[in-house]
């Protein structure tokens, strides 16, 4: 964590920044987040991570009370306080202390900047294997802070070789834990629509081509597919030559991941030099 963090109501140095312990974003791990990074200096699309931040506090039931400009202000500050070149920056809303210790409240925000540690190369280039779990996250259109299924899978993840879970349910996959998945099989390329985060890296990938397909994807279908990858803020594309183990296709990096790759770095080169 860097030094200065915005805490409750002012930037403050990190190590004193505070949460109430009846809050029920820590008794209950009720709370939303989002998480974005840093690019020569410039929040990268940090417009859609601020509308998606206030949408999962006003669905939640959340108060905040910052408008989408004074936090951009606040995180233009800290990223100057903290000399974040590169880095990340991560958004917390707090469920509050209520009266009856469950039901939201006046929560507080934080805004932490972080250290980032992205893939490897050797991701990249091979591909991550992902491994499958039937589970739906709760409420998975809102980026809250309960992650405690993977957070507890998670424990035998280097043993077994993986990189994540993928969720799905009665044969229908959705996402990854922090990631969102994309299929290509016989050159066309498609998404799952329900059950998901609505990505902010996901929503540029559809920006690049408008014929991918957006749709719901078997478990079947997608161990079928002659390519799998996964798209997040910290993995940006991130290929899956493996599930469970198994290899994907012929368990290389396909040409579409690739082309993929390469555009959106591309996007996000030409944002750091304006």
């Amino acid at each position: 964590m860097k030094p200065f963090c915005f805490s409750v109501d002012q930037i403050t140095e990190s190590q004193k920044a505070s949460l109430h312990p009846m809050d029920i974003g820590l008794i209950r791990g009720y709370a939303v987040f989002d998480f974005f990074r840093t690019v020569n200096y410039k929040p990268l699309f940090l417009e859609d991570y601020l509308d998606r931040f206030i949408k999962s506090a006003s669905k939640t039931h959340l108060n905040l009370n910052y408008t989408a400009q004074e936090l951009e202000q606040i995180i233009h500050q800290l990223i100057q306080k903290n000399d974040l070149e590169q880095g990340g920056i991560r958004m917390v809303l707090s469920g509050g202390v209520s009266d009856n210790h469950f039901s939201p409240a006046d929560g507080s925000l934080y805004i932490f900047c972080e250290e980032l540690l992205m893939p490897s190369e050797e991701k990249y280039g091979q591909g991550v294997n992902l491994l499958t779990t039937e589970y739906i996250r709760p409420i998975p259109e809102i980026k809250t802070t309960n992650y405690a299924l993977p957070v507890f899978l998670s424990a035998d993840w280097k043993e077994k070789e993986a990189e994540d879970v993928l969720y799905h349910f009665n044969g229908i996959i959705s996402e990854s834990s922090r990631s969102n998945i994309f299929m290509v099989k016989d050159g066309l390329i498609s998404t799952p629509k329900s059950n998901i985060l609505m990505g902010i890296t996901r929503k540029k990938i559809l920006a690049f081509n408008d014929q991918i397909n957006i749709t719901d994807i078997s478990l079947e279908e997608l161990v079928n597919a002659d390519e799998v990858f996964m798209s997040s803020t910290t993995k940006r594309i991130l290929p899956i030559t493996r599930i469970d183990g198994k290899p994907i296709g012929n368990g290389q990096v396909g040409v579409h991941t690739k082309k993929i790759m390469e555009d959106f770095k591309s996007l996000e080169n030409k944002i750091a030099l304006n």
